[in-house]
């Protein structure tokens, strides 16, 4: 299964040095996701299992006032039985969203997603705004979907050290 880590430069930098990812939350194309979702092929759940973690990655960027403001995301792929699906029908929690349950080695990780060095301002004002606008704020809501509306690179597996350096 292919999941999608949400992650920041400085956890990029500690898991590198580990070897690994720890387990824990991450985004994928769940059959919740599938079912939400109602049409679309596994190339557009994939993108918004990337774009789901990708606004989790806001959320650690809000927690850590010291990292680089860039949204993150390590793309692995992981045994089955190693990302439990956590959303469902009746259920609060998002469609993508997955527990890991094991540590994801760093030979998983296919690819990593990361804004560009210019939109560190919008990150940084989506990064504040993410917690008023999940609270149900729209004018903090519209600054998240700045943010959000901007591409992220995409760096493959081999370059996660030179992205950690340069960011």
């Amino acid at each position: 299964m292919r999941v999608y880590v949400p992650a920041t430069l400085p956890l990029l930098a500690a898991w590198l040095e580990a070897g690994e990812v720890p387990p824990g939350r991450a985004r994928a194309a769940t059959p919740a996701l599938r079912e939400w979702y109602v049409e679309g092929d596994d190339e557009e759940l994939e993108f918004s299992a990337l774009l789901d973690a990708a606004t989790d990655s806001l959320a650690l960027l809000a927690e850590d006032a010291a990292a680089p403001r860039r949204r993150l995301v390590l793309a692995a792929d992981v045994p089955d039985g190693d990302a439990r699906a956590l959303g469902g029908p009746g259920d609060d929690e998002p469609p993508s969203a997955v527990a890991l349950g094991a540590p994801v080695p760093l030979r998983a990780v296919v690819s990593a997603h990361c804004d560009e060095a210019a939109a560190e301002e919008a990150v940084r004002a989506a990064a504040e705004a993410l917690p008023a606008a999940r609270a149900g704020d729209e004018d903090a809501a519209f600054v998240v979907d700045g943010a959000e509306d901007g591409d992220l690179l995409w760096y493959d597996a081999a370059e996660l050290r030179d992205l950690v350096a340069g960011g």
